[in-house]
């Protein structure tokens, strides 16, 4: 037991189980409605993951393809977002390892320019995200800027829950001392 009181789920994640069972029944109109709503959110964490825009852009085509192929397996409509997610996640790790490759292969240098100085908060939080670990960072997105629980995230990531709230634990960590200057 967690000592959480149970409670309902919002509107928002309900009115989403209601668009997936009406997806899964054929209807097109609320396929769009879904993905109207989850387009931007899905675009935030691809963009975090691959820190690149465009590529951002089409890794959350390719997921919305494999979400739209699939949602009819998806048994439990309430699961849409980890199941969504996880999609992401894997499509998102397929363009890097693409990415990898094709740089191997032509030669590039794979390190990134490091920004000398910080012009805003937003920049400080956006370098400190960068800077973790691809678990660590992807973990938490999905707590901090999505709102997922540590069950969700650890379905996304394909892991045990344990193993999500440490990676939760240290990105927290790591998060504050970029953010406040401290070397911990």
């Amino acid at each position: 037991m967690t000592g959480r009181i149970a409670k309902s789920p919002p509107a928002g994640r309900l009115y989403d189980e209601l668009l997936v069972t009406l997806v899964q029944a054929g209807d097109r109109r609320a396929g769009e409605r879904l993905a109207a709503r989850w387009q931007p959110r899905l675009a935030r964490t691809a963009r975090r993951l691959l820190g690149d825009d465009e590529a951002a852009l089409g890794v959350v085509q390719e997921a919305w393809l494999s979400i739209l192929r699939g949602i009819g397996s998806l048994r439990d409509p309430s699961r849409f977002a980890p199941w969504a997610f996880g999609i992401l996640r894997r499509r998102c790790a397929d363009h890097i390892r693409k990415a990898q490759s094709a740089r191997r292969h032509s030669g590039e240098c794979t390190q990134e320019p490091i920004v000398a100085a910080m012009a805003d908060e937003a920049l400080a939080i956006r370098e400190a995200f960068a800077a973790l670990p691809a678990d660590q960072r992807l973990a938490a997105q999905l707590f901090f800027v999505e709102g997922l629980t540590l069950a969700e995230i650890a379905e996304v990531q394909e892991v045990p829950v344990g193993t999500a709230k440490t990676r939760l634990f240290h990105a927290r960590r790591k998060l504050k001392a970029a953010l406040i200057g401290d070397d911990t």
